[in-house]
């Protein structure tokens, strides 16, 4: 075991860079095209930026760390608040293919009206809705992701930047290598997924269900992983439940794979003459909507125990937990 740690390296400061890696000199290039288009963004609308991307379709990328978002974040705004579909497959085709050819919105344009053409005029027009509405105050305990430097009040803010002597390309370049509010996503991605286990537990102890809830990283005997809240206890599980918000399709992928693995046991158990447990997910987020075969197989092993954030009140009576209720 030493003698490999040892010879472990780490590369974490070199990444490659890949065939759509941007060099700042064409992203600045991409930028002041689409400033000179929206006469320094004093003219800055869905028709203006459509122009400057038939210039040059790298104004695809300037514009999305405008907002501050991945493709596929863009994506998910542009599907929820229009008619026009957009899955992050699309989403992310879009962008490398922006990256990589000047003339790609230019060669859409010139087909006509296409799913594609729908795509990207829908995009820009909610990117021009984002980053001309003031961002949302929202709570105490909480920051709006486009309160920042250059969104905080909609397009002064965006041309007070522009204007002030910031060398804003700059700074957009760095989030498009870096993404703003990476690190503080990461910091409170377990907060983030505490939101669905506390709804559950709160629902379990106004039913009066008696639950054990697992720590972090708990070994319980006769699970690979321990579940999140095992009913009424780890000595004869009748019910096993795994809660998990997440945006990240990976994590959402992961996810489901635990919980597959989770029927599996009860299965085994069920084979060994044990009495099974019935598998119940608590789960939401946007990570979850982009794993479509992964959520059918889901609800078919778990027989439709599929619970979100809208339809936890209905937990407890359409599962087995119904049989552990207390409540008077």
């Amino acid at each position: 075991m030493d003698a490999v740690f040892n010879q472990l390296e780490s590369s974490f400061l070199v990444m490659p860079k890949g065939p759509a890696f941007v060099e700042y000199g064409r992203f600045q290039e991409a930028y002041e095209c689409l400033k000179r288009n929206t006469k320094s963004f004093q003219d800055f609308n869905p028709e203006t930026v459509w122009s400057s991307l038939l210039a040059d379709s790298l104004v695809l990328l300037v514009l999305r760390t405008m907002l501050g978002v991945s493709p596929p974040e863009w994506a998910y705004l542009a599907s929820a608040e229009g008619q026009v579909s957009i899955d992050q497959g699309a989403a992310r085709s879009l962008d490398q293919r922006a990256r990589t050819q000047r003339d790609f919105v230019a060669g859409v344009a010139i087909r006509g009206e296409t799913a594609t053409s729908r795509r990207l005029r829908h995009m820009v027009e909610i990117a021009c809705h984002y980053l001309t509405d003031v961002a949302p105050v929202g709570a105490d305990d909480t920051v709006h992701r486009l309160n920042k430097v250059d969104s905080a009040d909609g397009l002064y803010s965006l041309r007070r930047v522009a204007d002030m002597g910031v060398p804003y390309a700059v700074l957009l370049y760095e989030r498009y290598l870096g993404r703003p509010f990476a690190s503080h996503r990461d910091a409170v991605s377990e907060m983030i997924g505490d939101v669905m286990e506390s709804a559950v537990e709160s629902r379990l102890a106004e039913a009066h269900v008696s639950y054990r809830k697992t720590k972090r990283a708990e070994r319980i005997p006769g699970f690979d992983q321990a579940p999140d809240f095992i009913i009424p206890d780890e000595l004869k599980p009748a019910v096993v439940i795994e809660a998990k918000i997440t945006n990240d399709d990976g994590t959402a992928r992961d996810k489901v794979a635990r919980l597959l693995r989770l029927v599996q046991i009860s299965d085994g158990w069920r084979a060994r003459g044990h009495e099974p447990f019935e598998v119940v997910a608590c789960i939401d987020g946007r990570g979850f909507s982009q794993r479509r075969e992964d959520m059918r197989q889901l609800l078919r092993a778990l027989r439709g125990k599929v619970f979100t954030l809208a339809t936890l009140d209905h937990l407890i009576t359409n599962s087995a937990l119904r049989e552990f209720t207390a409540a008077p």
